[in-house]
C-alpha cells in the first residue's frame, strides 16, 4: 500500500492503480457482515434484487411470494451494528401486488422513480416509487421470467422481457406497447441482458440450450447463435443448431466493458463468449452446480485489478476470476439454495438472496491493525494501538520494580 501512495505521490504511477489494488483486496477479503443485517420481510424465497446506480443507497428486492420490498442500505444509526430497513413494500394488502411469483425487479437507470418488475401472473409493471402504483402494466401470454433495461441507452426506452413463449418481446417505455418482436428461440427465454457498451446489442438465452446476440435496429433476425464448439463439432454430430450449453441456459451477464458475455446452465458449466465474434473463449471454470429451473442473476466486480464474477451455486455463492477461470473462493452463509447476487460497486460489496428467505451483505473484511475488541475499555485499546506503532506502548514504570 504505501508502495502504491509513494508512487502515486510521484506521478510515477496512474492514480487509477491504487483504486483498482484496494477494490482488488476489499472483493478478495469478502466474509459475512457480522453487524449488518437485512431485514426479513419474504415469508418465501427471493428471486431477484437490483441497487439503483443514482446514490447507490436503495436495494429492490422480489420474491417467491409476489412482495416487492425496497431496503435503505446507508446507516443511519451512527453505530456499528445496524439493520438495514424496508422503507417501503408492495405487500399482499396491495390492490397493485402481483399475485404470483416476482421473477426480476431493476431500478430504471436514469432515475429512482421509477422501476419495473416481472412476474408468473403474466405482466410486467411499470411502478411509481412515490406512490407505489403501477403507471403502466404489460400482459403477455405466458408466465414472464425476466425483463431488462438498456443502462446507456439514449435513443430509445426499450425493455426486453422473455417470457414462456420463444419470442423475446420488446416493450417500448414511451407509447406504453410492444413493438417489436425477435424470433429464433425455440424454448422458453430465461435470461435477457442489454450490452453495456451498445445500446442496441442484446443478448438472450433460452431452456433450448441457446445464446443468441441480436441487433434490434435490424429485422433480419439475430447476428449469431453461440456455438460452444466454435464450429468444429465432430463429423458424427446430427445437430442441426448451434448450442451454447448442454441444458437450459439460465444466466447471463455482460462483463463491465462489454467486450465479454458470461453464461450459465443446467450442464453445470459456466462459460465466457466474446460479445463481438461470439466465439467461445474455452476459459475453463470446472463444475459449476446448476439446476435452477428458472433464471439465475449472476452479478460482476467493477473497478477491480481483475474481474471477478459472482455465481449462484447451490446454497453459497462462487468467486471466480473471469479470465483466467480460478474459483478463488467460496462465500457460505445460506441455509437453501442462492438465486440472485447483485454487487454494489461504490463500496465494493455483494448481497446475495436465498430460498431461505434473507438477503446476506457480503463486506471487505478490515485491515487487521483496525480491528479492535468491543467492550474491553480502553485498556484494549491501548494493547491494540500498541501493536500497531511502538510509539503507543507504556512507557511507565515504578520504582517499587
Amino acid at each position: 500500500m504505501l508502495g502504491f501512495l509513494s508512487a502515486r505521490q510521484t506521478g510515477l504511477d496512474d492514480p487509477l492503480r491504487l483504486r483498482r489494488a484496494e477494490s482488488t483486496r476489499r472483493v478478495l477479503s469478502f466474509e459475512l457482515n457480522p453487524d449488518r443485517d437485512v431485514r426479513r420481510i419474504h415469508g418465501n424465497g427471493i428471486n431477484t434484487l437490483d441497487i439503483e446506480v443514482i446514490e447507490g443507497r436503495y436495494m429492490l428486492s422480489g420474491g417467491a411470494d409476489g412482495v416487492i420490498v425496497i431496503y435503505d442500505l446507508e446507516n443511519n444509526s451512527m453505530t456499528p451494528q445496524y439493520t438495514c430497513s424496508a422503507i417501503c413494500t408492495v405487500g399482499r394488502s396491495s390492490r397493485y401486488v402481483h399475485t404470483f411469483s416476482v421473477e426480476t425487479v431493476q431500478w430504471y437507470p436514469h432515475d429512482t422513480g421509477m422501476f419495473v418488475s416481472s412476474s408468473f401472473d403474466k405482466t410486467m409493471k411499470v411502478w411509481d416509487t412515490e406512490t407505489l402504483k403501477p403507471a403502466e402494466v404489460f400482459h403477455f401470454q405466458g408466465n414472464v421470467y425476466c425483463h431488462h433495461m438498456s443502462p446507456i441507452a439514449r435513443k430509445h426506452s426499450l425493455i426486453a422481457v422473455g417470457s414462456e413463449d420463444p419470442k423475446v418481446q420488446l416493450c417500448d417505455l414511451k407509447s406504453g406497447a410492444r413493438i417489436h418482436i425477435l424470433q429464433g428461440h425455440r424454448g422458453e427465454v430465461l435470461s435477457v441482458r442489454w450490452s453495456p457498451r451498445y445500446e442496441h446489442i442484446l443478448a438472450t438465452a433460452s431452456a433450448d440450450s441457446r445464446v443468441m446476440l441480436w441487433d434490434v435496429r435490424k429485422a433480419a433476425g439475430s447476428l449469431f447463435t453461440m456455438d460452444q464448439h466454435n464450429g468444429e463439432k465432430s463429423k458424427a454430430s446430427s445437430e442441426a443448431v448451434n448450442t451454447a450449453h448442454n441444458g437450459r441456459v439460465n444466466g447471463l451477464c455482460f462483463t463491465r466493458d462489454g467486450l465479454h458475455l458470461l453464461t450459465t446452465g443446467t450442464d453445470d458449466r459456466m462459460r465466457l463468449w466474446n460479445s463481438a465474434t461470439g466465439a467461445n473463449t474455452l476459459v475453463n471454470y470446472g463444475k459449476v452446480e446448476n439446476d435452477s429451473r428458472k433464471g439465475l442473476q449472476v452479478a460482476v466486480s467493477q473497478g477491480c485489478s481483475i474481474e471477478f464474477a459472482f455465481v449462484p451455486c447451490g446454497s453459497s455463492v462462487a468467486v471466480y476470476a473471469i479470465h483466467t477461470g480460478e474459483l478463488l473462493t467460496t462465500l457460505r452463509g445460506h441455509y437453501n439454495n442462492v438465486n440472485c447476487c447483485v454487487f454494489h460497486p461504490d463500496y465494493q460489496e455483494l448481497y446475495s438472496g436465498s430460498k431461505d428467505c434473507n438477503i446476506l451483505a457480503w463486506v471487505p473484511s478490515p485491515r487487521s491493525h483496525d480491528i479492535e475488541e468491543e467492550g474491553h475499555g480502553s485498556a484494549a485499546r491501548g494493547e491494540g494501538l500498541a501493536a500497531v506503532n511502538p510509539a503507543f506502548e507504556d512507557a511507565w514504570s515504578s520504582d517499587e520494580n
